[in-house]
């Protein structure tokens, strides 16, 4: 038998990129009963520990891993006034990209522009460099202290050993070369010629490479920022205050003051507070927040209510059963969490690169020392072709590649009404095999509307329409607002009601121009003996069989028609699904509404595998046995019920008409509500990973081609300029085609 696991989860700080926390989660896994999963996006650690281990041992062995970890906060404590780690941190970066991009425009401008370089303007150039390149550049100078010890090479070793390979050859240059001397010139001349150089400074590589690099990372960590908000945004949903009953007298409390047994009121209208039982009242509840689905559901008493829907009837009296953590809603947010922290961690493509090249450009480092040395050259012109293989390998565009890329191809989005949330996401899109669609508000508008009117023989479409419409349209119900709207839209102004009376679950009756009128449920009609003809009944039948929801009207002792409310197929669903098979999608539908619903949709739009009747856990089940058959998944939705499941999938996109918490919990949002919409931001991410993609080949490939010429002591610090310009002007202008995508 499985010892009992306690679960905790740890912030981690000090992570850099993706491979941070793969070490992060390996140094957890190798304490005995833990198991750990670190996530770089959220910088949060879920572990599951059993006895003799204690959260005191799991932050010390994360402390000695060189990161830091310690118990997040509950969300309700975080408060409006003071700001939350992730946003100091992330205000720090911006201060410290701001100030180093002040100081080191000057200083590459009088590298690059020969009529800058006033007397003595090497010195006024090492004021402003230095700076940028100690205090701007220390989070990548830590990194790369952090990853020696641990004996690994990412983008932050590469960098910071550029830097600081120009920034101290420099002040070898201007201290004990010739370089800072009274009047020294850096001529604009692409020549190749050996020196030792004594007279070459390269404070403009090692100021260029940090602004750029910096600038990278300010744009990831702010669009990082976001990856809590999906919570904070579910948490936000449920009421605040609640109406209890005691000793016969009503008192608002706050919701947190509510235990389990309390009896608490819910009027029309309002939100309900939290899991219970109705012990008094009947209404219609809108739980579309849960199932995802349109219609009401009529509840009495003995029936079961969720926190955080909506009572859309008459007051109700309820039993507090389940509060706080325990509630359905704190449960949807743990799904959510569980899923975001479980979500596959896509190491950055310059990381993967580095961890290659950095030990390649190492060795060629020092074998172009010993080479030189071993040639019987004097020790100075060695190590100066040993480290100008350092400085040119440092490529500025590398920082560049993913955010000016990541920037046009979000702006292009954007435009058209796509929003990329961070350049994590990207790397699934090309992936992608399989897209899961909710139905409702995804593939369907997601509001009733009357689709069908049948009448019984003899009856006029129109007048069944005026007097049903005129007396639904004093009713709340959802059903009866699609009746009432449709009504006045084909019928024109509406006549008034008389004697207006809601039946509890049944429907509703009336006087409209002198008829005494019926219209619900048949089960009403034949309470007032005035049961469906054949011809209705029949239809009644047909329309139930596709899902449809069927209301009956009646008046002056006879069934008169029957009124067909459906939620409509959106018009560019079917197109968007081709679309979705020409880029090599599987598309499924996912839904909480019944079967025959759910296959007519699907029928109607092209898609034939259908998973029906689905509660929002099950969705996260569903999506999780996808993965587990091998398929990469998207999933659209727009619901709360959704948010959960797209946290989990591979690629999340939310429809932006659907709920705050969906489109926080996606990691792309389709602004339009149109299901085409999600073909475009396919194609436009796996255009933009292809686009970033290039920018590193290209970062990399100018200073690749310059490594010969520095390690045969060719360099100069324009030739080393030139690389870092040229490279980075292809990068930017390469980022810069992706204006020109268009939509399908």
């Amino acid at each position: 038998m499985n010892p009992v696991q306690d679960r905790i989860e740890l912030s981690i700080g000090g992570m850099t990129c993706a491979s941070c926390a793969n070490r992060v989660e390996r140094r957890l896994n190798k304490l005995e009963g833990v198991s750990a999963s670190v996530n770089y996006a959220t910088e949060k650690a879920s572990v599951s520990y059993g006895p003799g281990i204690t959260p005191e041992d799991l932050i010390s062995q994360v402390e000695k891993a060189g990161y830091t970890a310690e118990l997040p906060a509950p969300p309700r404590e975080e408060s409006g006034e003071a700001p939350s780690p992730e946003d100091s941190a992330l205000r720090t970066l911006r201060q410290r990209l701001i100030v180093s991009l002040v100081l080191a425009v000057p200083v590459i401008a009088m590298a690059m522009i020969p009529a800058l370089q006033f007397r003595n303007w090497q010195w006024a150039s090492l004021t402003l460099a230095a700076p940028v390149v100690v205090w701007g550049a220390w989070p990548f100078h830590l990194a790369a202290w952090k990853n020696l010890r641990l004996g690994a090479a990412t983008m932050d070793t590469l960098v910071s050993l550029g830097t600081a390979s120009a920034f101290l050859w420099s002040l070898y240059a201007l201290f004990f070369g010739h370089a800072g001397e009274p009047g020294m010139k850096h001529p604009f001349e692409l020549t190749v010629e050996r020196t030792d150089g004594s007279g070459n400074i390269y404070l403009e590589v090692a100021a260029g490479v940090t602004v750029f690099l910096l600038a990278g990372r300010y744009f990831e960590a702010r669009s990082k920022r976001r990856a809590g908000a999906a919570l904070r945004a579910l948490l936000e949903m449920g009421a605040k205050d609640v109406t209890v009953l005691r000793d016969g007298a009503q008192t608002t409390i706050p919701i947190d003051w509510l235990a389990v047994g309390d009896l608490f009121v819910v009027r029309p209208g309002e939100k309900i507070a939290t899991d219970g039982v109705i012990v008094e009242g009947a209404s219609a509840v809108d739980t579309s927040m849960i199932t995802g689905e349109p219609v009401p559901v009529e509840v009495g008493v003995g029936d079961a209510v969720t926190g955080a829907t909506v009572n859309a009837g008459g007051r109700l009296v309820v039993r507090a059963v389940r509060v706080g953590s325990d509630t359905r809603l704190a449960q949807m947010a743990r799904l959510v969490e569980e899923a975001q922290n479980g979500k596959a961690r896509a190491q950055r493509l310059a990381d993967r690169v580095s961890g290659i090249f950095v030990p390649v450009v190492i060795a060629l480092a020092v074998a172009t020392l010993g080479f030189w040395l071993g040639s019987g050259a004097e020790a100075a012109t060695a190590f100066t072709a040993a480290v100008a293989v350092l400085i040119i390998a440092c490529p500025c565009a590398l920082g560049l590649a993913t955010p000016t890329a990541l920037l046009v191809g979000t702006g292009r989005g954007a435009q058209l009404g796509i929003l990329i949330k961070g350049p994590e996401v990207l790397e699934s899109t090309r992936r992608i095999d399989t897209i899961v669609l909710d139905k409702t508000g995804t593939v369907t508008h997601g509001r009733m509307s009357l689709a069908a009117v049948v009448t019984a023989p003899g009856e006029d479409e129109e007048e069944v329409l005026r007097l049903a419409g005129a007396l639904e349209d004093a009713s709340e119900h959802p059903i009866a607002q699609a009746v009432a709207k449709a009504a006045a839209e084909r019928t024109g102004a509406l006549p008034p009601v008389a004697d207006f009376q809601n039946v509890p679950g049944l429907g509703v009756q009336g006087m409209v121009d002198g008829h005494a009128v019926l219209v619900g449920r048949p089960r009403l009609l034949a309470e007032w003996s005035q049961p469906l003809p054949a011809s209705l009944s029949a239809a009644k039948q047909e329309a139930e069989a596709s899902g449809r929801t069927v209301v009956a009207v009646g008046w002056d002792g006879a069934a008169r028609a029957l009124l067909v409310v459906a939620d409509t197929i959106k018009e560019t669903s079917a197109e968007a699904i081709t679309q979705f098979r020409a880029l090599g999608l599987t598309p499924i539908l996912l839904t909480g509404d019944n079967e025959a619903a759910a296959r007519s949709v699907a029928a109607s739009v092209g898609i034939t595998e259908v998973h029906a009747e689905v509660m929002p856990e099950d969705k996260v089940t569903v999506v999780k046995e996808l993965q587990a058959e091998g398929r990469v998944v998207a999933m659209v939705g727009d619901g709360v019920n959704d948010a959960a499941a797209l946290a989990q999938a591979d690629l999340g996109l939310a429809m932006g008409t659907g709920t705050d918490v969906a489109i926080e919990a996606a990691d792309l949002t389709l602004v339009r509500g149109d299901l085409r919409a999600a073909a475009d931001a396919i194609r436009l991410s796996r255009r933009t990973l292809g686009t970033i993609k290039g920018n590193l080949f290209w970062a990399f490939a100018y200073n690749v081609a310059a490594l010969p010429l520095a390690a045969a002591g060719l360099l100069n610090p324009m030739l080393a300029g030139a690389a870092m310009a040229f490279s980075s002007v292809f990068v930017v202008s390469n980022s810069l085609r992706l204006r020109r995508f268009s939509p399908s």
